[in-house]
């Protein structure tokens, strides 16, 4: 009995989330009610309160939810980084490219979100980021080219790959859907990539 109590607690709290992605779809974080949400998963307004503990929180929650997806795909796009040296600018992209088109409503929310009007969620996007900055810079310092780089300039380099990748997320977003659209932004996002990464390695601290 209450193992089915916790399962329906957390299919609520997930219907809570997915809702909540829904919304967004078109609209702003901060434009959301706590009544919508709620009676959008099925539950009254004061059962919001067993489940998060402000509309802020839920924003927080989804933005770690979504953040695991963009973490996955930029770990995915350099898996291969000790083997080749360096991430392989466009195998990283298709693989950023692909997840963008598998959890799009996802991307939406956090390219909105990241200048958007409510400062915990846009806080909890810039750490998130930040975090990724990090994880990518220690995979740098693996690389034998990069060795003796100070951890300063690895987090730069780091910082200026995430960037690209964040602003390839929004332009996809943005753009028509067209095979050829896609194809243009990718080569441009590319071209910058790879501009970043010879800039790498002639760099001397």
């Amino acid at each position: 009995m209450a193992g089915s109590r916790a399962e329906k607690k957390e299919q609520t709290r997930q219907a809570l989330l997915d809702r909540t992605i829904e919304l967004v779809h078109d609209r702003s974080f901060g434009s959301l009610s706590l009544r919508e949400v709620a009676r959008g998963a099925g539950i009254v307004p004061t059962a919001f309160y067993r489940h998060f503990a402000s509309m802020e929180d839920l924003g927080i929650t989804l933005v770690e939810d979504s953040m695991r997806v963009l973490r996955r795909a930029l770990r995915e796009g350099r898996r291969d980084l000790a083997k080749s040296g360096m991430p392989i600018a466009r195998e990283s992209l298709a693989i950023l490219q692909r997840h963008v088109h598998a959890e799009r409503a996802k991307f939406q929310f956090l390219v909105r979100e990241q200048h958007g009007g409510v400062a915990e969620v846009r806080r909890a996007i810039d750490t998130e980021l930040r975090l990724f900055s990090r994880e990518l810079a220690i995979d740098l310092a693996r690389v034998p080219a990069l060795a003796q780089w100070e951890a300063d300039d690895l987090e730069v380099a780091a910082d200026l790959i995430v960037s690209i990748m964040m602003t390839t997320v929004a332009d996809l977003l943005d753009g028509d859907g067209r095979p050829a659209t896609e194809d243009a932004l990718i080569r441009r996002a590319e071209k910058q990539l790879v501009m970043v990464l010879l800039g790498m390695g002639e760099w001397r601290t």
